[in-house]
Order: structure tokens, then C-alpha cells, then sequence
């Protein structure tokens, strides 16, 4: 049995039947065909699912979809402008933060979170943004930089990250 849910996804009213065991990454990546968003683990450990839910990161494989009735999700589809990459999206290549880039939509998203939150962060503040997020690749170092990086950026251009 499908129930009908409708939300808000990359700034647009969605609607769409899904089975009420769905999860919100399902809705996302099979009923929306919005794959930027990852399938690592299924159990909220590794954070390549992660997407924003009204502004606050989550684990998009632990949420129901029937949850989201009336909510605002934000993908990494959803980032910055037609045609030109949010700042974090930019850092992130500059400081070489993306390797396989099957972690990357999610860890840009939790930056994002961060950064609107805390537009100057200071290394941990990085750092406990992104506890729960798995690389294999870059051992860490470049993607913290690149959080870094995005927020100077920012800072010096005058612009909000505010996709």
C-alpha cells in the first residue's frame, strides 16, 4: 500500500506515493531519480546518505519518507546556482577533498549545515560537523581543509553559503 507524502525537494513542492517502510533516501534516489545522494551502509554509520532536512543534516537511510510530509530537503543537487557550484563544491575541488567522490554529496551537505550555522568554524568545529562521515580516499586532511578553504572563500568574497 503507497501513501502519499509531499515536501519541499531542491526548493521545489514534490509529491509522490511511497510505502510507508520507505526510507527517505529511497524516495530520493528511486521515486526522484535524485542520485547524487549515496546508499553506503543502510544503518546511518557512514554519512554518504546524508542530506539536509529543514537545514539540519541527516541520515536519509534512517528516515521514513512519510516523515518528511511537509518538509524542506536539500540534496547536493539542490547547491548552488543553475550551472555554477557552491562555494563548498569549489573548495573541495581546489583543496582536492574529492577522491572517489562517493562520500562527497554527503560531506558537503554536513559542511553546508556547519558553515550556515558557524561561518568562521575553527578546526574542530570541522571536525565534529563531519563525526560519522567515512572516507576511504583522502584521509581526511583535504576534505577539512577544503571546509576551511570554503569558509575563507566566503568570508573574503562577501558571500553566504546559502545555496
Amino acid at each position: 500500500m503507497r501513501t502519499e507524502v509531499e515536501l519541499i525537494v531542491n526548493g521545489r513542492s514534490v509529491r509522490a506515493a511511497v510505502e510507508p517502510r520507505k526510507s527517505l533516501l529511497h524516495l530520493l534516489r528511486v521515486e526522484l531519480g535524485l542520485i547524487g545522494t549515496k546508499e553506503g551502509c543502510a544503518e546511518g554509520d557512514c554519512g554518504a546518505c546524508v542530506v539536509l532536512v529543514d537545514g539540519k543534516p541527516i541520515n536519509s537511510c534512517l528516515l521514513l519518507a512519510l516523515e518528511c510530509e511537509g518538509r524542506e530537503v536539500t540534496t547536493i543537487e539542490g547547491l548552488g546556482a543553475t550551472g555554477e557550484l557552491e562555494p563548498l563544491q569549489e573548495a573541495f575541488i581546489q583543496a582536492g577533498a574529492v577522491q572517489c567522490g562517493y562520500c562527497t554529496p554527503g560531506m558537503i551537505l554536513a559542511a553546508k549545515a556547519l558553515l550556515d550555522r558557524i561561518p568562521d568554524p575553527t578546526p574542530e568545529d570541522v571536525k565534529n560537523a563531519l563525526v560519522g562521515h567515512l572516507c576511504r580516499c583522502t584521509g581526511y586532511a583535504k576534505i577539512l581543509e577544503a571546509v576551511q578553504l570554503a569558509a575563507q572563500m566566503s568570508r573574503s568574497e562577501g558571500v553566504l553559503i546559502d545555496g
